[in-house]
């Protein structure tokens, strides 16, 4: 009778162990995204203020200012990956349209807005890549057993990584025309 209850307690605890792990590492995902849409909500905000500075000495790039301003939404995470890379790649395209503008770089509003934009692309790119070890450690331990069988019975779903396309991954064309 007391090897039949302290196997029940045993497979109780066991249990509640696995769930409160899942739980643990779900949470911990959220936790990963939410600081990439925090980022990518930094940048959003930033993005007009190196725009209004840099119009006044870049009138004719305005194509470049365009794009980047209309690339700042999404709704999917593979929208606002896909967005997100775009808006990266376009703001390499604007930084070195500045470096045709020697006034431009000379700007401190400039430097400090490129300064924090250049400081908040890092944060953006450990925020991806915290997410993703997160979605990895949530991945594998709702595929290893004996979690798999709690997992499934609680429909915890595997985590889509946060990637970027093949284009998105060649280097990026800069003219200054």
């Amino acid at each position: 009778m007391y090897i039949l209850l302290g196997i029940i307690v045993l497979l109780i605890l066991t249990i509640i162990l696995i769930y409160n792990h899942l739980v643990k590492m779900d949470i911990r995902c959220k936790n990963a995204w939410s600081q990439i849409d925090n980022q990518l909500k930094r940048r959003h905000d930033l993005i007009p203020n190196l725009i209004e500075v840099t119009k006044g000495y870049a009138k004719h790039e305005s194509e470049t200012l365009e794009k980047v301003t209309a690339m700042r939404t999404g709704n999917t995470l593979s929208e606002i990956a896909e967005n997100s890379e775009l808006v990266s790649k376009n703001l390499k395209d604007l930084f070195m349209v500045a470096e045709g503008y020697p006034d431009l770089k000379a700007n401190q509003l400039f430097l400090n807005l490129q300064i924090e934009l250049t400081g908040t692309e890092d944060k953006i790119a450990f925020a991806r890549q915290f997410y993703n070890d997160s979605v990895q450690q949530y991945n594998t331990a709702i595929q290893v057993f004996p979690n798999n069988i709690f997992a499934n019975i609680l429909k915890y779903k595997e985590r889509e990584y946060f990637k970027v396309t093949d284009e998105e991954k060649k280097n990026v064309e800069v003219k200054l025309s």
